[in-house]
């Protein structure tokens, strides 16, 4: 845990909050005693330092110093048909990682039905494993989910005003040109499902604007591919 997140409602008196559960569990197992110090921030607030004031089994108070603003995030919102639950907890880590504001999670033809039910999707869960990757990346700002089950209405109604000012480009398998290093303008990212999107739905994100572009040779999954993209990006 490189940053020990928390919610407004744990602070107690004046500068002072309080921690409970995985988190204090964690200081405990690594360790840390009174007066130790630690990159600290407040959720989609600012970030700082804490100090240790006292420990039980199963919470940590500290006092906390806020002074510093998150990391930048990218000019990107990034687009990807919902993989299968395993993948989607670890694609949702890597995007809160990486400082992407902006998620959606769009219906492919190749999706199965099934990982639209995934516990994975309820609102908790998923902020759970957003906060991991902020966790990570040392950063205080949740991305912004959005999940979209119908494709056709998606790209046809929504897309649209996705792409209103910003670049789109969709990752596909093919002989395309590359993929660009580097975000220099504000740009949208389409990334399909295992085996790509069909034709038809390439052809219809194609008409709305996207740029097909590739990422070489090989054919990724969809958990490589989307960090492929945001190592280029970054």
């Amino acid at each position: 845990m490189n940053l020990l997140l928390f919610h407004t409602r744990e602070y107690t008196t004046g500068d002072s909050i309080r921690v409970d559960g995985e988190r204090a569990r964690h200081l405990v197992q690594r360790g840390a005693q009174p007066g130790d110090c630690l990159r600290v921030g407040e959720i989609d607030g600012l970030l700082g330092e804490g100090t240790i004031r006292s420990m039980t089994g199963d919470s940590v108070t500290l006092s906390v110093q806020l002074e510093r603003q998150p990391p930048q995030k990218l000019p990107l919102a990034f687009v990807v048909a919902l993989p299968r639950p395993k993948m989607l907890r670890r694609i949702l880590r890597t995007v809160a990682e990486f400082g992407v504001p902006e998620l959606h999670l769009v219906n492919s033809y190749r999706v199965e039905k099934s990982y639209w039910q995934t516990p994975v999707l309820e609102p908790d869960t998923l902020r759970s494993y957003l906060l991991q990757g902020l966790a990570q990346g040392v950063d205080t700002v949740l991305p912004a989910v959005h999940c979209h089950r119908r494709f056709k209405p998606w790209v046809e109604d929504e897309l649209p005003a996705l792409l209103d000012g910003r670049r789109g480009l969709l990752a596909h398998p093919g002989d395309h040109p590359a993929c660009p290093h580097k975000l220099t303008e504000n740009t949208l990212v389409c990334v399909g499902p295992e085996g790509g999107f069909t034709d038809y739905e390439v052809e219809k994100l194609r008409a709305t604007g996207c740029e097909t572009v590739s990422l070489g040779a090989r054919i990724l999954r969809v958990e490589n591919a989307v960090t492929a993209l945001l190592g280029r990006m970054a």
